[in-house]
């Protein structure tokens, strides 16, 4: 068995979830970035890596342990994903993007940068949205049919992508896209800090922006680190 300091970050999340907000206290990214040891992906931010053994070392005294999703069968998952995190994406999208367009125009000339968040903001709408069709239609329709003929000892319609790689790779590639498009917000934002001569829309724009980025952190993380993997061993063992 794997020791904490030689398990991924996407791993010691997969374990326990509680452990996201302890990275995300130190920007360590978990999901896109789950393939790194603590070790590594602390180098790569200059993060003392002892101070975030201790802070996870502190999950294990506390009740209170999230969800098991790694313990979820694959079916439920993509429902569970797709009522949650698709459905918070699709909702949010516009609603933060109609904020952003507001404060740039009021306060744009004051403050550039708002300029450019609602550039970044309206191409991850966009881009966002495609994704989101591509795995409700092609990948997560697969991944079910895949769970129900291993129920029933069958084998499953080839797609005509032949392979879950396929699309995996391409949505991972997307979800690398996506976190950087939102960790260029938060640097704009200024770590999502209004300045003083905010207005209540500005504040709220930050807000939704700290949330969204929060849902998608976990969104590619039930994804990437969870969902993807294990539909691929699926995919190996029924072929």
């Amino acid at each position: 068995m794997n020791t904490v300091k030689e398990r991924t970050i996407g791993q010691v999340v997969t374990d326990d979830y509680r452990a996201a907000q302890v990275f995300r206290n130190y920007g360590l990214d978990f999901c896109c970035g789950g393939n790194l040891t603590i070790e590594e992906a602390c180098e790569k931010k200059n993060v003392d890596p002892t101070k975030v053994h201790t802070a996870l070392q502190g999950l294990t005294d506390k009740n209170g342990k999230e969800d098991n999703y790694d313990q979820w069968s694959l079916d439920f998952l993509v429902d569970y994903i797709v009522n949650n995190h698709h459905q918070f994406s699709r909702k949010k999208l516009p609603e933060i993007g109609a904020y952003a367009k507001k404060v740039a125009k009021v306060h744009g000339e004051r403050h550039p940068e708002l300029t450019e968040i609602y550039y970044e903001f309206t191409k991850l709408h966009s881009e966002m949205i495609n994704h989101l069709d591509k795995e409700e239609e092609l990948l997560f329709p697969y991944i079910k049919e895949m769970v129900e003929a291993e129920k029933n000892n069958e084998t499953p319609e080839q797609p005509d992508y032949i392979s879950a790689a396929n699309p995996v790779s391409m949505m991972e590639d997307e979800h690398d896209d996506a976190g950087a498009a939102i960790a260029k917000i938060r640097e704009l934002s200024n770590d999502f800090t209004p300045p003083e001569d905010a207005c209540t829309t500005y504040r709220i724009l930050f807000e939704n922006l700290e949330g969204f980025e929060k849902d998608l952190h976990k969104h590619v993380h039930l994804e990437n680190n969870i969902l993807f993997p294990k539909a691929l061993e699926l995919e190996k063992r029924l072929n």
